[in-house]
C-alpha cells in the first residue's frame, strides 16, 4: 500500500446529528463507549496496511484535532508514514470546502507532493469493518480508472440507497438515487439483491485530479463526488464495482451511516445485543482509540432495597460509577455516573453524564457532561419531554443537551 493515499473526509457540519454536533464535528462524536465516529474508518486504514492519510477537517475541529493528535500519533514519521490533519486553507479560491469534490480539489498540491499511483477516498462517519487492500487489488486486476465500493442490500431497501447499475465485465454504467420505483437494478453479484455505494472510492489519481479541476470550473456543479464526479466519469473512463468484504465475520454484512440521530442510536443499540451485530471484540481486527487515564468502571451498593449498582447487558467504560442505579441495554461512555435509585435503560450516556438520584431514563441520548437533576423522567412521556426542550427524533428518541443541563450536583 506504499503507493496509496488515504485521504478521510471530516469536514462536515453533521446538521443531523444536532445537538450532538452544537459543539463538535460529526466525526469526533463519541460512539460505543470509548471510540469516536472517526476510529473505525482510521482503524480499517492501519489494519489494511495504509499508512498514509490526508484527514480533511473543517466545521468545529478542535475536539477532533486533539483526538487524532492524542490518540492516533502510532505511525511512523522516519518510515514515511503519517496521519495528517489539514484545515481548509484557501489554497484555490477565497471560499471554505463547498463539497467533498471540492475539499479533496481544495488539497491537490498536496496530493501531487506525494504523488500517489492511487487515491483512496473514505467518509469519516461510517461504521464497517473493512480491508482496503483487498479493493485496492481488485481495482488493479479490473485495470479500472476508478472503484466504487458497493454492498448488496434488499431490493425494498434500495430507497434509501443510490443504486450502482453494474454490467458483465463490473463497469459501472448508470446510478439511481434513492429510487422510489420499486425496480430497480438488479446487483451482478447478488441478482436477488441491489448493489448500494458505499461513499468508498479508490482512483487513479491522476484521473482524480483532473476530474476534479474540471469540476471546479463548472459553475452547475455541487461540487460532490457522488451526485457530481463519478456520473461525469462513467462515458469516459473505466468505472468498475467492488463487492464489499466484511471483515467483521458475521453471517450478515455490516455498515452504518450513523449520520442521523436515530441511526446512530440504533448501531449504538447494536454492540449491546447478547450477540452484539458489530464485533468489537476481534483481536484479529482491533479497532483503536485514545483512552484517556481513568480508574476501573466501579459499582457502588448491593442487597439493600432498590438501592443496587449494577448493570445488564450493557457496555460500560473505564471511570464509570454506578452507585446504587441499575442500567439495562444501555451504553456508558468514560467518566458517567448514575447515583442512587436510578433507572436508566436502552440509553446512551456520552462522557461524564452524571444522573442523580431517583431519575428515570428510557430509549435517551445524554449528552456530554449534561448533570441530570434528581427525580427527573425522560423518555416516558413525549409532550412532557418536548416541553422541557428536549430534541425528540421521529423514532421517539430523547436527546438532552449539554446546553440545556450543565449545573447540579448529584449524590451517591
Amino acid at each position: 500500500m506504499d503507493n496509496v493515499l488515504a485521504i478521510l473526509l471530516a469536514g462536515g457540519a453533521g446538521e443531523r446529528l444536532f445537538p450532538l454536533t452544537r459543539d463538535t464535528a460529526k466525526p469526533a462524536v463519541p460512539f460505543g463507549g470509548t471510540y469516536r465516529i472517526i476510529d473505525f474508518t482510521l482503524s480499517n486504514c492501519i489494519n489494511s496496511n495504509l499508512r498514509r492519510i490526508f484527514i480533511l477537517t473543517q466545521y468545529k475541529a478542535l475536539d477532533l484535532n486533539r483526538h487524532i493528535r492524542y490518540g492516533w500519533n502510532i505511525v511512523s514519521r522516519e518510515l514515511g508514514e503519517y496521519i495528517e490533519v489539514i484545515p481548509p486553507m484557501k489554497r484555490v479560491g477565497n471560499d471554505w470546502y463547498q463539497g467533498t469534490a471540492d475539499a479533496v480539489f481544495q488539497n491537490s498540491q498536496s496530493i501531487e507532493v506525494e504523488n500517489p499511483a492511487y487515491t483512496l477516498i473514505l467518509s469519516g462517519d461510517h461504521i464497517y469493518k473493512m480491508n482496503y487492500g483487498d479493493m485496492v487489488a481488485w481495482h488493479r486486476a479490473k485495470a479500472a480508472d476508478v472503484t466504487i465500493a458497493t454492498i448488496l442490500v434488499p431490493r425494498e431497501e434500495a430507497g434509501r440507497f443510490g443504486i450502482c447499475h453494474i454490467e458483465e465485465d463490473y463497469r459501472i454504467s448508470g446510478f439511481e438515487e434513492k429510487p422510489q420505483h420499486g425496480n430497480p437494478f438488479p446487483s451482478i453479484f447478488d441478482p436477488g439483491k441491489v448493489s448500494a455505494s458505499m461513499g468508498v472510492y479508490v482512483f487513479n489519481t491522476g484521473l482524480l485530479l483532473e476530474a476534479l479541476h474540471e469540476d471546479s470550473l463548472n459553475p452547475e456543479s455541487t461540487h460532490d463526488f457522488g451526485h457530481d464526479v463519478l456520473p461525469g466519469l462513467l462515458n469516459r473512463a473505466r468505472v468498475v464495482a467492488y463487492n464489499f468484504l466484511d471483515m467483521n465475520r458475521k453471517e450478515s454484512l455490516y455498515w452504518r451511516d450513523v449520520g442521523t440521530l436515530d441511526a446512530y442510536y440504533e448501531a449504538n443499540m447494536d454492540l449491546v445485543a447478547v450477540s452484539p451485530e458489530f464485533n468489537l471484540y476481534d483481536q484479529t481486527w482491533p479497532i483503536r482509540a485514545f483512552l484517556p487515564q481513568q480508574p476501573p468502571a466501579k459499582f457502588v451498593f448491593a442487597q439493600e432495597g432498590r438501592r443496587m449498582g449494577v448493570a445488564l447487558d450493557s457496555i460500560v467504560s473505564a471511570g464509570c460509577v454506578v452507585s446504587g442505579g441499575r442500567v439495562l441495554r444501555s451504553v456508558l461512555c468514560p467518566g458517567v455516573r448514575i447515583n442512587s435509585y436510578c433507572e436508566v435503560e436502552y440509553s446512551i450516556l456520552l462522557p461524564y453524564a452524571q444522573v442523580g438520584r431517583y431519575s428515570r431514563i428510557r430509549r435517551a441520548i445524554i449528552d456530554t457532561s449534561v448533570q441530570v437533576p434528581e427525580g427527573a423522567n425522560i423518555g416516558f412521556d413525549r409532550e412532557a419531554d418536548l416541553a422541557a426542550g428536549y430534541h425528540v427524533t421521529e423514532s421517539g428518541i430523547v436527546v438532552v443537551s449539554a446546553r440545556q443541563y450543565r449545573t447540579g450536583e448529584a449524590r451517591a
